[in-house]
Protein backbone atom coordinates (compact mmCIF):
# COMPACT_ATOMS: atom_id res chain seq x y z
CA UNK A 1 0.00 0.00 0.00
CA UNK A 2 2.92 2.36 0.63
CA UNK A 3 3.55 2.95 -3.07
CA UNK A 4 0.16 4.63 -3.49
CA UNK A 5 0.73 7.04 -0.60
CA UNK A 6 4.24 7.86 -1.76
CA UNK A 7 3.71 8.33 -5.48
CA UNK A 8 0.03 8.86 -6.28
CA UNK A 9 -1.60 12.29 -6.05
CA UNK A 10 -3.65 13.25 -3.03
CA UNK A 11 -6.61 13.74 -5.39
CA UNK A 12 -7.50 10.05 -5.18
CA UNK A 13 -10.80 9.53 -3.38
CA UNK A 14 -12.52 6.14 -3.64
CA UNK A 15 -9.41 4.29 -2.50
CA UNK A 16 -9.59 6.17 0.79
CA UNK A 17 -12.99 4.61 1.54
CA UNK A 18 -11.87 1.13 0.45
CA UNK A 19 -8.21 0.79 1.53
CA UNK A 20 -7.48 -2.60 -0.04
CA UNK A 21 -5.78 -3.61 -3.28
CA UNK A 22 -8.23 -5.22 -5.68
CA UNK A 23 -6.95 -7.91 -8.03
CA UNK A 24 -9.83 -9.42 -10.00
CA UNK A 25 -13.57 -9.14 -10.55
CA UNK A 26 -16.43 -11.16 -11.95
CA UNK A 27 -20.14 -10.43 -12.24
CA UNK A 28 -21.30 -8.51 -9.16
CA UNK A 29 -18.17 -9.16 -7.12
CA UNK A 30 -14.70 -7.71 -6.90
CA UNK A 31 -11.89 -9.47 -5.03
CA UNK A 32 -9.01 -8.08 -3.01
CA UNK A 33 -5.57 -9.54 -3.70
CA UNK A 34 -5.86 -11.66 -0.54
CA UNK A 35 -9.01 -13.22 -2.02
CA UNK A 36 -11.56 -11.35 0.10
CA UNK A 37 -14.77 -10.93 -1.96
CA UNK A 38 -16.83 -7.73 -2.02
CA UNK A 39 -20.34 -7.43 -3.41
CA UNK A 40 -20.19 -4.40 -5.68
CA UNK A 41 -23.05 -1.91 -5.33
CA UNK A 42 -20.80 0.81 -6.77
CA UNK A 43 -20.29 -0.75 -10.23
CA UNK A 44 -17.65 1.65 -11.44
CA UNK A 45 -19.85 4.66 -10.62
CA UNK A 46 -22.36 3.24 -13.07
CA UNK A 47 -19.87 2.15 -15.75
CA UNK A 48 -20.49 -1.57 -15.14
CA UNK A 49 -24.21 -2.02 -15.72
CA UNK A 50 -23.53 -5.49 -17.13
CA UNK A 51 -21.18 -6.55 -14.34
CA UNK A 52 -17.45 -7.15 -14.17
CA UNK A 53 -15.85 -9.13 -17.00
CA UNK A 54 -19.16 -10.11 -18.56
CA UNK A 55 -18.26 -13.42 -20.24
CA UNK A 56 -20.28 -12.63 -23.38
CA UNK A 57 -18.32 -9.45 -23.97
CA UNK A 58 -15.02 -11.00 -22.97
CA UNK A 59 -15.24 -13.64 -25.69
CA UNK A 60 -16.06 -11.07 -28.37
CA UNK A 61 -13.20 -8.85 -27.20
CA UNK A 62 -10.63 -11.65 -27.13
CA UNK A 63 -11.65 -12.76 -30.61
CA UNK A 64 -11.25 -9.20 -31.90
CA UNK A 65 -7.79 -8.82 -30.36
CA UNK A 66 -6.65 -12.25 -31.59
CA UNK A 67 -7.64 -11.26 -35.13
CA UNK A 68 -5.49 -8.09 -34.87
CA UNK A 69 -8.53 -5.86 -34.99
CA UNK A 70 -7.82 -2.14 -35.15
CA UNK A 71 -7.39 -0.62 -31.69
CA UNK A 72 -6.80 3.09 -32.26
CA UNK A 73 -8.31 4.92 -35.22
CA UNK A 74 -9.44 8.41 -34.19
CA UNK A 75 -12.43 8.98 -36.52
CA UNK A 76 -11.25 6.77 -39.39
CA UNK A 77 -13.76 4.27 -40.68
CA UNK A 78 -13.37 0.77 -39.23
CA UNK A 79 -15.48 -2.36 -39.25
CA UNK A 80 -15.96 -2.05 -35.46
CA UNK A 81 -17.21 1.52 -35.82
CA UNK A 82 -19.63 0.50 -38.58
CA UNK A 83 -21.03 -2.37 -36.52
CA UNK A 84 -21.57 -0.16 -33.49
CA UNK A 85 -23.39 2.53 -35.48
CA UNK A 86 -25.58 0.00 -37.28
CA UNK A 87 -26.45 -1.80 -34.06
CA UNK A 88 -27.17 1.41 -32.14
CA UNK A 89 -29.52 2.59 -34.88
CA UNK A 90 -31.26 -0.80 -35.19
CA UNK A 91 -31.67 -1.71 -31.51
CA UNK A 92 -31.96 1.68 -29.78
CA UNK A 93 -32.73 4.65 -32.00
CA UNK A 94 -35.21 3.35 -34.57
CA UNK A 95 -37.39 1.47 -32.03
CA UNK A 96 -37.69 4.72 -30.06
CA UNK A 97 -38.47 6.89 -33.05
CA UNK A 98 -35.17 8.77 -32.80
CA UNK A 99 -33.19 9.90 -35.83
CA UNK A 100 -30.31 11.44 -33.92
CA UNK A 101 -26.82 11.48 -35.40
CA UNK A 102 -23.86 10.22 -33.38
CA UNK A 103 -20.88 12.31 -32.30
CA UNK A 104 -17.86 10.44 -30.91
CA UNK A 105 -16.52 13.19 -28.62
CA UNK A 106 -13.83 11.34 -26.66
CA UNK A 107 -13.55 8.66 -24.00
CA UNK A 108 -15.44 10.09 -21.00
CA UNK A 109 -18.80 11.48 -20.01
CA UNK A 110 -17.41 14.94 -19.53
CA UNK A 111 -16.29 14.87 -23.20
CA UNK A 112 -19.89 14.16 -24.21
CA UNK A 113 -21.07 17.10 -22.10
CA UNK A 114 -18.46 19.48 -23.51
CA UNK A 115 -19.48 18.54 -27.05
CA UNK A 116 -23.15 19.11 -26.24
CA UNK A 117 -22.51 22.54 -24.73
CA UNK A 118 -20.30 23.65 -27.62
CA UNK A 119 -22.79 22.48 -30.21
CA UNK A 120 -25.78 24.10 -28.48
CA UNK A 121 -23.95 27.42 -28.41
CA UNK A 122 -22.85 27.09 -32.02
CA UNK A 123 -26.37 26.27 -33.22
CA UNK A 124 -28.18 29.00 -31.29
CA UNK A 125 -25.55 31.73 -31.19
CA UNK A 126 -26.24 32.12 -27.47
CA UNK A 127 -23.91 31.43 -24.57
CA UNK A 128 -25.75 30.78 -21.30
CA UNK A 129 -26.93 27.30 -20.32
CA UNK A 130 -29.49 26.59 -17.60
CA UNK A 131 -28.56 23.84 -15.17
CA UNK A 132 -30.08 22.65 -11.93
CA UNK A 133 -29.34 22.67 -8.23
CA UNK A 134 -27.22 19.68 -7.13
CA UNK A 135 -26.38 18.78 -10.73
CA UNK A 136 -23.07 17.16 -11.63
CA UNK A 137 -22.00 16.93 -15.26
CA UNK A 138 -18.23 16.40 -15.11
CA UNK A 139 -14.94 17.85 -13.94
CA UNK A 140 -13.73 19.72 -17.04
CA UNK A 141 -14.33 23.46 -17.07
CA UNK A 142 -17.35 23.56 -19.34
CA UNK A 143 -19.04 20.72 -17.46
CA UNK A 144 -18.19 22.34 -14.13
CA UNK A 145 -19.85 25.58 -15.25
CA UNK A 146 -23.19 23.70 -15.33
CA UNK A 147 -22.63 21.68 -12.16
CA UNK A 148 -23.79 22.52 -8.66
CA UNK A 149 -21.16 20.85 -6.47
CA UNK A 150 -19.22 23.45 -4.51
CA UNK A 151 -16.33 21.02 -4.00
CA UNK A 152 -15.86 20.55 -7.72
CA UNK A 153 -16.61 24.14 -8.72
CA UNK A 154 -14.10 25.50 -6.22
CA UNK A 155 -11.41 23.28 -7.74
CA UNK A 156 -11.75 25.01 -11.13
CA UNK A 157 -9.39 27.80 -10.13
CA UNK A 158 -11.16 30.49 -12.16
CA UNK A 159 -14.66 31.96 -12.50
CA UNK A 160 -17.18 29.56 -14.02
CA UNK A 161 -19.40 31.61 -16.27
CA UNK A 162 -22.27 31.12 -18.73
CA UNK A 163 -24.09 28.66 -16.48
CA UNK A 164 -27.36 29.74 -14.84
CA UNK A 165 -28.73 27.69 -11.92
CA UNK A 166 -32.41 26.85 -11.53
CA UNK A 167 -34.16 24.69 -8.90
CA UNK A 168 -34.43 20.97 -9.68
CA UNK A 169 -37.74 19.17 -9.26
CA UNK A 170 -38.63 19.20 -5.55
CA UNK A 171 -35.82 21.54 -4.53
CA UNK A 172 -38.13 24.35 -3.38
CA UNK A 173 -40.54 21.95 -1.75
CA UNK A 174 -43.69 23.58 -3.07
CA UNK A 175 -43.91 22.41 -6.69
CA UNK A 176 -43.07 25.82 -8.16
CA UNK A 177 -39.68 24.91 -9.67
CA UNK A 178 -40.80 25.06 -13.31
CA UNK A 179 -42.92 28.14 -12.63
CA UNK A 180 -39.79 29.86 -11.35
CA UNK A 181 -37.85 28.96 -14.50
CA UNK A 182 -40.75 30.00 -16.74
CA UNK A 183 -40.98 33.41 -15.06
CA UNK A 184 -37.24 33.98 -15.35
CA UNK A 185 -37.27 33.09 -19.05
CA UNK A 186 -40.35 35.15 -19.84
CA UNK A 187 -39.57 38.30 -17.86
CA UNK A 188 -37.68 41.12 -19.57
CA UNK A 189 -36.47 42.28 -16.18
CA UNK A 190 -35.19 38.99 -14.76
CA UNK A 191 -31.57 39.50 -15.81
CA UNK A 192 -31.77 36.01 -17.27
CA UNK A 193 -29.95 35.89 -20.62
CA UNK A 194 -31.88 33.86 -23.17
CA UNK A 195 -30.13 30.49 -22.91
CA UNK A 196 -28.80 28.24 -25.62
CA UNK A 197 -29.89 25.13 -23.75
CA UNK A 198 -31.14 23.53 -20.58
CA UNK A 199 -29.12 20.54 -19.34
CA UNK A 200 -30.66 18.05 -16.93
CA UNK A 201 -30.15 14.65 -15.32
CA UNK A 202 -33.46 12.81 -14.90
CA UNK A 203 -32.00 11.27 -11.74
CA UNK A 204 -29.17 13.19 -10.11
CA UNK A 205 -26.63 10.56 -9.15
CA UNK A 206 -23.83 12.57 -7.59
CA UNK A 207 -26.41 15.11 -6.37
CA UNK A 208 -28.07 12.56 -4.07
CA UNK A 209 -30.36 10.30 -6.17
CA UNK A 210 -32.82 13.14 -6.68
CA UNK A 211 -35.52 11.88 -9.05
CA UNK A 212 -37.27 14.18 -11.49
CA UNK A 213 -40.96 13.36 -11.89
CA UNK A 214 -42.28 12.48 -15.33
CA UNK A 215 -44.71 15.43 -15.27
CA UNK A 216 -41.86 17.78 -14.39
CA UNK A 217 -39.72 16.44 -17.25
CA UNK A 218 -42.58 16.79 -19.71
CA UNK A 219 -43.17 20.33 -18.49
CA UNK A 220 -39.48 21.13 -18.88
CA UNK A 221 -39.50 19.83 -22.46
CA UNK A 222 -42.57 21.98 -23.29
CA UNK A 223 -40.94 25.01 -21.69
CA UNK A 224 -37.82 24.52 -23.82
CA UNK A 225 -39.90 24.29 -27.00
CA UNK A 226 -41.88 27.43 -26.15
CA UNK A 227 -38.72 29.44 -25.65
CA UNK A 228 -36.68 27.89 -28.51
CA UNK A 229 -34.15 26.48 -26.06
CA UNK A 230 -32.39 23.17 -26.72
CA UNK A 231 -32.95 20.35 -24.22
CA UNK A 232 -29.85 18.33 -23.30
CA UNK A 233 -30.27 15.20 -21.19
CA UNK A 234 -27.16 13.96 -19.41
CA UNK A 235 -27.71 10.20 -19.43
CA UNK A 236 -24.08 9.39 -18.65
CA UNK A 237 -24.85 7.55 -15.40
CA UNK A 238 -28.58 6.88 -15.66
CA UNK A 239 -28.65 5.73 -19.29
CA UNK A 240 -28.04 2.25 -20.73
CA UNK A 241 -30.85 0.78 -18.62
CA UNK A 242 -29.97 2.04 -15.15
CA UNK A 243 -33.55 3.23 -14.50
CA UNK A 244 -35.17 0.43 -16.51
CA UNK A 245 -35.55 1.57 -20.14
CA UNK A 246 -32.43 2.21 -22.22
CA UNK A 247 -32.77 5.98 -21.85
CA UNK A 248 -33.82 7.37 -18.49
CA UNK A 249 -36.19 9.89 -20.11
CA UNK A 250 -38.32 7.31 -21.92
CA UNK A 251 -40.95 6.99 -19.18
CA UNK A 252 -41.63 10.73 -19.48
CA UNK A 253 -42.23 10.41 -23.23
CA UNK A 254 -39.82 13.22 -24.12
CA UNK A 255 -37.21 13.22 -26.87
CA UNK A 256 -34.28 15.55 -26.09
CA UNK A 257 -32.47 17.55 -28.72
CA UNK A 258 -29.13 16.24 -27.44
CA UNK A 259 -28.38 13.14 -25.36
CA UNK A 260 -25.06 12.45 -23.63
CA UNK A 261 -23.99 8.85 -23.01
CA UNK A 262 -20.87 7.29 -21.53
CA UNK A 263 -20.01 4.95 -18.63
CA UNK A 264 -21.94 1.75 -19.47
CA UNK A 265 -22.32 2.45 -23.20
CA UNK A 266 -18.92 0.73 -23.58
CA UNK A 267 -20.36 -2.47 -22.12
CA UNK A 268 -17.18 -3.85 -20.62
CA UNK A 269 -16.20 -0.80 -18.58
CA UNK A 270 -14.09 0.53 -21.46
CA UNK A 271 -13.92 4.31 -22.04
CA UNK A 272 -16.47 5.43 -24.61
CA UNK A 273 -18.77 8.44 -24.90
CA UNK A 274 -21.44 9.36 -27.43
CA UNK A 275 -23.29 12.63 -27.98
CA UNK A 276 -26.53 12.08 -29.87
CA UNK A 277 -27.86 15.13 -31.74
CA UNK A 278 -30.90 15.83 -33.85
CA UNK A 279 -29.85 15.89 -37.54
CA UNK A 280 -30.67 19.58 -37.99
CA UNK A 281 -28.26 20.42 -35.16
CA UNK A 282 -25.31 18.65 -36.77
CA UNK A 283 -23.59 21.82 -37.98
CA UNK A 284 -20.02 20.93 -37.05
CA UNK A 285 -17.25 21.71 -39.50
CA UNK A 286 -14.81 18.79 -40.00
CA UNK A 287 -12.45 18.59 -37.04
CA UNK A 288 -14.20 21.37 -35.12
CA UNK A 289 -14.60 19.04 -32.16
CA UNK A 290 -12.15 16.18 -31.83
CA UNK A 291 -10.02 14.07 -29.51
CA UNK A 292 -7.29 11.48 -29.84
CA UNK A 293 -9.26 8.68 -28.17
CA UNK A 294 -12.62 9.17 -29.85
CA UNK A 295 -11.96 6.00 -31.85
CA UNK A 296 -11.14 3.30 -29.28
CA UNK A 297 -12.29 0.28 -31.26
CA UNK A 298 -12.22 -2.36 -28.47
CA UNK A 299 -14.93 -0.28 -26.77
CA UNK A 300 -16.91 -0.24 -30.03
CA UNK A 301 -16.75 -4.04 -30.08
CA UNK A 302 -17.95 -4.54 -26.50
CA UNK A 303 -20.58 -1.78 -26.84
CA UNK A 304 -21.99 -3.57 -29.87
CA UNK A 305 -22.05 -6.85 -27.96
CA UNK A 306 -23.91 -5.20 -25.08
CA UNK A 307 -26.57 -3.76 -27.38
CA UNK A 308 -27.04 -7.03 -29.22
CA UNK A 309 -27.17 -9.09 -26.02
CA UNK A 310 -29.39 -6.94 -23.82
CA UNK A 311 -31.38 -4.51 -25.98
CA UNK A 312 -32.96 -6.54 -28.76
CA UNK A 313 -35.94 -7.07 -26.43
CA UNK A 314 -37.29 -5.65 -23.18
CA UNK A 315 -36.20 -8.46 -20.85
CA UNK A 316 -33.43 -6.48 -19.13
CA UNK A 317 -35.75 -3.51 -18.70
CA UNK A 318 -38.35 -5.70 -17.01
CA UNK A 319 -35.88 -7.38 -14.65
CA UNK A 320 -34.28 -4.04 -13.75
CA UNK A 321 -37.64 -2.57 -12.83
CA UNK A 322 -38.52 -5.67 -10.78
CA UNK A 323 -35.19 -5.69 -8.91
CA UNK A 324 -35.54 -1.95 -8.37
CA UNK A 325 -38.94 -2.44 -6.74
CA UNK A 326 -37.49 -5.24 -4.60
CA UNK A 327 -34.71 -2.91 -3.46
CA UNK A 328 -37.09 0.00 -2.87
CA UNK A 329 -39.47 -2.06 -0.73
CA UNK A 330 -36.66 -3.34 1.45
CA UNK A 331 -35.19 0.14 1.88
CA UNK A 332 -38.60 1.46 2.92
CA UNK A 333 -38.64 -1.33 5.48
CA UNK A 334 -35.29 -0.19 6.85
CA UNK A 335 -36.61 3.38 7.11
CA UNK A 336 -39.75 2.20 8.92
CA UNK A 337 -37.65 0.10 11.31
CA UNK A 338 -36.00 3.28 12.62
CA UNK A 339 -38.79 5.81 13.26
CA UNK A 340 -37.54 9.16 14.39
CA UNK A 341 -34.04 8.60 12.98
CA UNK A 342 -34.64 10.93 10.04
CA UNK A 343 -34.08 8.26 7.40
CA UNK A 344 -35.60 8.44 3.91
CA UNK A 345 -35.16 6.61 0.64
CA UNK A 346 -35.55 7.51 -3.01
CA UNK A 347 -34.62 6.24 -6.44
CA UNK A 348 -35.66 4.67 -9.73
CA UNK A 349 -34.79 1.31 -11.24
CA UNK A 350 -31.44 0.19 -9.88
CA UNK A 351 -30.35 3.63 -8.74
CA UNK A 352 -31.36 4.10 -5.11
CA UNK A 353 -30.33 6.14 -2.13
CA UNK A 354 -30.78 5.96 1.62
CA UNK A 355 -30.77 9.43 3.18
CA UNK A 356 -29.17 10.05 6.58
CA UNK A 357 -26.90 12.89 7.62
CA UNK A 358 -23.43 13.10 6.08
CA UNK A 359 -21.53 11.55 8.98
CA UNK A 360 -23.92 8.64 9.38
CA UNK A 361 -24.13 7.96 5.64
CA UNK A 362 -20.35 7.62 5.62
CA UNK A 363 -20.56 5.36 8.66
CA UNK A 364 -23.07 3.12 6.88
CA UNK A 365 -20.74 2.78 3.90
CA UNK A 366 -17.78 2.03 6.17
CA UNK A 367 -19.71 -0.60 8.11
CA UNK A 368 -20.91 -2.15 4.85
CA UNK A 369 -17.36 -2.33 3.52
CA UNK A 370 -16.28 -4.16 6.67
CA UNK A 371 -19.05 -6.66 5.90
CA UNK A 372 -18.10 -7.10 2.25
CA UNK A 373 -20.25 -4.56 0.38
CA UNK A 374 -19.08 -1.57 -1.67
CA UNK A 375 -21.23 1.57 -1.71
CA UNK A 376 -20.42 5.26 -1.96
CA UNK A 377 -22.02 8.40 -0.59
CA UNK A 378 -23.53 11.20 -2.66
CA UNK A 379 -25.43 14.45 -2.16
CA UNK A 380 -24.09 17.94 -1.44
CA UNK A 381 -23.14 16.96 2.11
CA UNK A 382 -22.47 13.27 1.50
CA UNK A 383 -25.77 12.51 3.19
CA UNK A 384 -26.99 9.77 0.84
CA UNK A 385 -25.88 6.13 0.73
CA UNK A 386 -25.86 5.53 -3.00
CA UNK A 387 -26.60 2.10 -4.49
CA UNK A 388 -25.76 1.29 -8.12
CA UNK A 389 -25.53 -2.49 -8.44
CA UNK A 390 -24.92 -4.08 -11.84
CA UNK A 391 -28.18 -4.60 -13.70
CA UNK A 392 -27.21 -8.26 -13.93
CA UNK A 393 -27.20 -8.62 -10.13
CA UNK A 394 -29.17 -11.65 -8.94
CA UNK A 395 -32.08 -11.57 -6.51
CA UNK A 396 -29.94 -13.52 -4.04
CA UNK A 397 -27.20 -10.89 -4.29
CA UNK A 398 -29.75 -8.10 -3.74
CA UNK A 399 -30.98 -9.89 -0.62
CA UNK A 400 -27.39 -10.36 0.60
CA UNK A 401 -26.68 -6.66 0.13
CA UNK A 402 -29.89 -5.66 1.89
CA UNK A 403 -28.97 -7.72 4.96
CA UNK A 404 -25.60 -5.96 5.07
CA UNK A 405 -27.21 -2.54 4.60
CA UNK A 406 -29.72 -3.15 7.39
CA UNK A 407 -26.95 -4.24 9.76
CA UNK A 408 -24.77 -1.28 8.75
CA UNK A 409 -27.59 1.20 9.39
CA UNK A 410 -28.04 -0.23 12.88
CA UNK A 411 -24.31 0.19 13.54
CA UNK A 412 -24.29 3.77 12.22
CA UNK A 413 -27.32 4.81 14.27
CA UNK A 414 -26.03 3.23 17.48
CA UNK A 415 -22.47 4.60 17.39
CA UNK A 416 -21.08 8.14 17.53
CA UNK A 417 -19.41 8.97 14.25
CA UNK A 418 -16.84 11.60 13.17
CA UNK A 419 -17.44 14.17 10.48
CA UNK A 420 -17.55 12.58 7.02
CA UNK A 421 -14.46 12.85 4.79
CA UNK A 422 -14.57 15.08 1.74
CA UNK A 423 -15.26 12.96 -1.30
CA UNK A 424 -14.91 13.23 -5.04
CA UNK A 425 -16.26 11.50 -8.12
CA UNK A 426 -15.08 10.69 -11.59
CA UNK A 427 -16.63 11.51 -14.90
Amino acid sequence: MDIFARFESEVRSYSRRWPVVFARASGSRIFAEDGTPYLDFFAGAGALNYGHNNPLFKRVLLDYIEQDGVTHALDMFTTARRELLATLVETVLVPRGMDHKVVFPGPAGTNAIEAALKLARKVTGRTSVVHFTNAFHGATLGALSVSGSRLHRDAAGLPLTAGVAAPFDGHLGDGTELHYLERMLASHGSGFDHPAAVIVETVQGEGGINVAGTDWLRGLARLCRRHAVLLIVDDVQMGCGRTGPFFSFEDAGVVPDIVCLSKSIGGYGFPLALTLVRPELDVWRPGEHNGTFRGFNPAFVTATAALRTYWRDDELEKTTRAKGERLARALRGIVEAHPGAGLATRGRGLAHGLVLDGARAAAVCDAAFARGLLMETSGPDGEVVKMLPPLTVTDAEVDEALEIIAASVRVALDAPVPAPPRKGTTR
